[in-house]
């Protein structure tokens, strides 16, 4: 409890006038004894008053307030939060409400002002806008109430437990692309092609032919219609696909709005998304990271939420990346022939270690490395050199950039696709390599 602006507004008037009246009695001027009196008993009065207000301020009851807002939220998009506030009060009460915020959540109009009608419920609201992904949790909304005669104002702290998710935007961010992509496709004619034949997968029932074989008669069907029907299979075509992020100290650059990671993270989902449209199955995995995930490749649009769910909350660390360790992880859970997409940033330091673990990868699975460049160490952005520390500069970029060169055509040697990239071209590069390589027959 705290006192309001007109109480203080009250008592420096008052202490005003005493300390006037006070320098006038000692300066031997003749002041009426009825003035002191007076402003004394002012005083007083306003104490009494304050007092009483204080009292009725305590025991006035909290307003009841429910927070409404949506269970999942998209990075970087504003959303609306609202605040129903319920009440007692007899009387119009006006109050300020102020919602805790999360750390990694921007927020917009608070806090809110509102005049409480007897009888009535409030509707306000904020706007909220994610800064990062993960799980936030809300759990506590500041009041501040005035007292009956607004002498004193009560802060009050509400228990109210609300949780969130802040997924990847993906529809603001790719929304345009996914429509691109999907006009693309049809345009290319990459669909999936069925072969019907003795493959493993039932695809329809039909009447027996002339060369079929007694095992594909289904003799229930058979019974049924009286007539021999024979079992259809069709060879499995689907591909099965799985990311492999790299979530170490390599990914945490940031050239823009986005990480590397984030966007590393959205070109995967993206490619999920085209990926699922064709009929292949998609998993995905981290290596680096605090929290290890492997999600086992499933076909059908469900399994695009089922990765969103999985990989929302992931974050880059300062661990350094052990490929072979990430490697043998995959194989042990990985036993189909698979396309591996490995999603990393490629540097000189990591040179034979990287390359033994892919060339082992590359034994049992289709691999493509994709490496993510680094504005700031591109060639356009060599400094002039005029001073000793510029000319340092310049040699330890050159040096960067001709060890990461030098792994990337070490790959490419032993025949594994390398993808080098800035980061806002991933999504795009990504998709054209899985579309042309569809297109080819390769996958």
């Amino acid at each position: 409890m705290k006192p309001s602006r007109l109480l203080l507004i009250w008592l420096a008037i008052l202490l005003a006038i005493g300390i006037v009246l006070g320098a006038l009695q000692a300066l031997d001027v003749e002041v009426p004894a009825s003035l002191l009196s007076i402003n004394w008993g002012l005083l007083l009065a306003l104490f009494a008053l304050s007092l009483l207000d204080a009292l009725r301020l305590r025991r006035l009851p909290s307003p009841r307030v429910h927070r409404q807002m949506p269970g999942s939220l998209a990075l970087g998009r504003w959303n609306e939060v609202r605040l129903e506030v319920e009440h007692d009060f007899p009387q119009p009460l006006k109050i300020q409400i102020f919602d805790h915020i999360p750390d990694g959540l921007d927020f917009e109009n608070l806090p809110l002002s509102t005049e409480l009608q007897p009888g009535q419920r409030s509707l306000i609201g904020y706007r909220l806008r994610p800064l990062k992904r993960g799980h936030f949790s809300f759990e506590t909304c500041e009041l501040n109430l005035p007292s009956p005669f607004g002498l004193w104002s009560s802060k009050r702290l509400l228990n109210i437990t609300d949780q969130t998710r802040v997924y990847p935007d993906f529809a603001r961010l790719y929304g345009g692309q996914l429509l691109a992509v999907d006009n693309w496709l049809s345009r290319l004619g990459v669909r999936q092609r069925q072969r019907r034949g003795q493959g493993m997968e039932f695809h329809q029932l039909r009447e027996f032919r002339e060369g079929d074989s007694l095992r594909q008669i289904d003799w229930k069907a058979t019974a049924r219609h009286r007539t021999p029907i024979a079992q259809e299979y069709e060879d499995e075509r689907d591909q099965q696909i799985v990311f492999m992020l790299d979530c170490g100290r390599q990914m945490r650059s940031q050239d823009g709005d986005l990480s590397h990671f984030d966007h590393a993270l959205n070109a995967c989902l993206l490619l999920s998304h085209v990926a699922l449209r064709q009929g292949d199955a998609v998993g995905f995995m981290t290596f680096a990271s605090d929290q290890p995930r492997f999600i086992a490749p499933v076909k059908g649009a469900g399994q695009l939420k089922v990765l969103l769910n999985g990989v929302y909350d992931l974050d880059s660390t300062r661990r350094s990346a052990d490929y072979p360790a990430a490697v043998n992880q995959l194989l042990a859970r990985q036993k189909r022939r698979a396309l591996v997409v490995l999603v990393t940033n490629v540097q000189g330091e990591d040179d034979s270690e990287l390359l033994n673990a892919i060339r082992h990868l590359g034994q049992h699975h289709q691999v493509l490395v994709v490496s993510l460049q680094e504005a700031a160490v591109e060639p356009s952005h060599l400094p002039a050199v005029n001073t000793l520390q510029e000319a340092l500069t310049y040699c330890a970029t050159v040096d960067y950039l001709n060890a990461r060169a030098n792994i990337q055509q070490r790959l490419n040697t032993h025949g594994l696709a390398v993808l080098d990239t800035p980061p806002e071209h991933l999504s795009t590069k990504l998709v054209s390599r899985y579309l042309g390589w569809k297109k080819a027959g390769l996958l």
